[in-house]
């Protein structure tokens, strides 16, 4: 099965020295690029050196990749071009990208003097897919998407080759399927060859950050989603505790907070900049 592409679309994997999407580095970074109508996708991977962020022994279980492994390879921001290259202005996809692998990837990016950001891009998350549907592990997807044994997983390369064929597995398996949300209302015929539908299933539409730091209230308004401010507008609260807004800015907030809450100011100060 072909998938049904408007745009091209990069879907990806990571693995990295451990599991803070701020602080620690990509190790292992695997691409592969579908474009309309080709015949062939386009792949790329690279293990890459994490400089001086250490493996963790629990991500060392996980992956296997040793400090050796990766000491005389070439750091991420050697590598920024080709990935930004690579990438272009493409859709993403992946199997808990979302949550960990988008934003770990626009922090390297940020460290590298890129601004990556996700305007104009569908992100489509196979793991939600699974986990609305059918919640277990990739492997388990593997098994039952695929109908067979996922074989060296956490080699970044072997799961994002596996979460393609998840992918278009899910595609099949619930074209005509009908989707129960929480509230018991139902949705007929979300799962579709179609990268919008899928991004408009996947994600939720009251989330403005991957990180879940800020999110819509029921007027569309951005407001904080932890902390002090917790539910109180961002421009308000912004717009008169500067502390506040430097606070985040200095602090291990993902890249993607820091660029919503600049635009938040910048546009609030532009709007009152003639009163």
């Amino acid at each position: 099965m072909k998938f049904n592409l408007s745009k091209d679309i990069v879907f990806f994997d990571i693995e990295a020295t451990g599991l803070n999407v701020v602080k620690d580095r990509i190790i292992q970074l695997a691409m592969i690029k579908y474009r309309p109508g080709a015949d062939e996708a386009e792949e790329w991977t690279s293990l890459i050196n994490p400089g001086p962020v250490m493996i963790s022994e629990e991500a060392y279980r996980v992956h296997g990749i040793s400090a050796q492994m990766v000491a005389n390879k070439l750091r991420f921001e050697q590598l920024a071009d080709k990935i930004w290259d690579f990438i272009g202005d493409a859709d993403l996809g992946g199997y808990n990208s979302d949550r960990f692998d988008i934003p770990m990837l626009m922090e390297e990016f940020a460290r590298a003097g890129k601004d990556f950001n996700l305007e104009n891009r569908n992100t489509v998350d196979a793991q939600k897919i699974f986990y609305k549907m059918e919640p277990r592990t990739l492997s388990a997807a593997y098994r039952l998407y695929c109908g067979k044994e996922l074989e060296n997983a956490h080699d970044a390369l072997e799961d994002v080759r596996a979460t393609v064929e998840v992918l278009k597995g899910q595609i099949e398996k619930y074209k005509d399927a009908e989707y129960i949300d929480q509230d018991g209302n139902v949705h007929p015929g979300v799962i579709k060859n179609d990268m919008n539908a899928l991004a408009s299933f996947t994600n939720d539409s009251r989330t403005v950050d991957v990180t879940q730091r800020l999110k819509y209230n029921n007027n569309g308004e951005i407001i904080f989603n932890f902390g002090k401010y917790n539910g109180q507008k961002v421009v308000d609260v912004l717009s008169r505790d500067r502390q506040y807004y430097n606070w985040i800015l200095e602090k291990d907030f993902s890249v993607q907070v820091k660029q919503i809450v600049r635009k938040i100011i910048k546009d609030y100060e532009s709007s009152n900049s003639g009163s």
